[in-house]
């Protein structure tokens, strides 16, 4: 039997990165901050891994303790536990709590508190909760994604798991030939703006109420507030990264010109001078861009990064169009997003590969081409009908829950039967008015 006990926090500094009880859903029976810490530290547990017979979360001393026991190995407890409290430290998560603070002090925190800002019947009114990318992995990571904002519905249901954009990466990366039982690992989300809301209600116009300044002003500053960049470097670099290792994990910048582009804004205001600039000096932050940059200028490795959509983007803008070569057609969001993900397989496979050959591998597989341009063309006649059925997913959705009409299974054989198979735009599978 493994046991191992650790302090997670102050209770006033912890009680700011977690969401409330009363905020989530009855059925999860949150009656505390108790409750709240053990449901996302289960969940990273179950994320990274580590099978758990029992977990305790007690306040004691105005600090926050939990207990770990399973019948695994004692020092894979102890490396999560140390990694769990380091993340929740003064030196990471807390840093997000200055940017709260300075929001709050500049009347700018929740400026649609108590109105409606979307459609939805689930998320209600406006509301802010700081939520530093609770439920994750803590360890395990096999790459990292930089997102915009986790929306509401997650803390609401406690879970990642059920959010359609989570959903529809997890199918991506089985797509790329990554199996359920890793999934997870490639399922590591960062915010530029940490900070949980309505979802498409706070983001986009006329609701731009988490705009790229919001980024840079309030999570990425002094020592005191850099929240964004200490993150990154700390999950970047999980436990027991190899010495030897050229670069740190992989980092998918998220956000399609089309569909949330805040988290690849931040990035251009961030590492303005490591960037190509068009012929007119401008910085180019690209879908399918790639690279290296170093988070701070003293970091020991140096970061792949590819630009990608916005993981729900596809659905949301994409269409069947009279030029593949461009978003919004959804053959040419598909086939940038199994780049995306073929990328993170790539670096499991071989860590040190050049971001450059790694992207070129890639966009062979799902364009024909090194560059990833043009309309896509895979060689493979399978991968040609995985793309088609990933757009028929997306074409296909049906409301209450929101989830696509066709399984990938059902898709793939729509896609196989079609007037011109692995075309998702062609005359019988075509959505109407396409």
């Amino acid at each position: 039997m493994a046991t191992f006990n650790y302090v997670l926090g102050a209770a006033d500094k912890i009680e700011q990165l977690f969401p409330p009880p009363g905020d989530a859903d009855a059925s999860l029976n949150f009656h505390d901050y108790t409750d709240v810490i053990r449901h996302y530290t289960l969940n990273s547990l179950k994320a990274d891994g580590v099978e758990v017979q029992e977990i305790e979360v007690i306040k004691a001393e105005n600090r926050y303790h939990i207990k770990i026991v399973n019948t695994g190995e004692q020092d894979i407890l102890e490396k999560f536990g140390n990694r769990h409290a380091q993340i929740f430290s003064k030196d990471y998560a807390q840093k997000a709590i200055r940017g709260m603070e300075l929001l709050k002090e500049l009347g700018v925190w929740n400026p649609m508190k108590n109105y409606h800002v979307n459609g939805s019947p689930t998320d209600g009114t406006s509301k802010w909760h700081l939520f530093p990318s609770l439920g994750l992995n803590v360890m395990n990571q096999k790459g990292i994604l930089l997102l915009h904002y986790p929306p509401w519905a997650v803390v609401q249901l406690g879970t990642f798991e059920n959010a359609i954009t989570f959903r529809r990466w997890e199918q991506l990366l089985s797509c790329a030939g990554i199996g359920s039982d890793e999934a997870s690992y490639y399922k590591t989300f960062m915010e530029v703006s940490p900070i949980a809301a309505p979802g498409s209600g706070e983001s986009e116009y006329p609701n731009d109420y988490f705009p790229i300044m919001m980024a840079s002003g309030f999570f990425d500053g002094g020592p005191d507030r850099d929240y964004i960049k200490s993150m990154l470097e700390l999950f970047l670099n999980p436990p027991d990264w190899p010495e030897e290792r050229k670069y740190t994990l992989p980092l998918l910048i998220c956000g399609s010109p089309l569909y949330d582009p805040q988290s690849p804004g931040w990035f251009r205001a961030a590492y303005t001078d490591i960037l190509p600039q068009d012929k007119n000096g401008v910085p180019q932050v690209n879908v399918m861009q790639t690279g290296t940059f170093k988070v701070f200028p003293h970091s020991k490795r140096a970061t792949p990064y590819l630009i990608s959509n916005h993981m729900i983007a596809a659905g949301v803008t994409g269409q069947c169009t009279n030029d593949p070569t461009k978003i919004p057609d959804i053959r040419q969001y598909e086939a940038q997003d199994m780049v995306s993900a073929s990328f993170l397989k790539l670096y499991a496979d071989n860590p040190d590969i050049n971001p450059q050959d790694a992207k070129a591998q890639a966009s062979q597989r799902w364009f024909g081409n090194d560059e990833a341009t043009g309309a896509p063309m895979p060689k493979d006649e399978n991968d040609q009908l995985t793309l088609c059925a990933l757009a028929q997913m997306d074409l296909f959705f049906v409301p209450n829950p929101p989830s696509p009409k066709y399984t990938f299974d059902e898709a793939f054989q729509r896609c196989k039967t079609a007037t011109n198979p692995g075309n998702p735009c062609c005359g019988n599978i075509k959505p109407d008015g396409n």
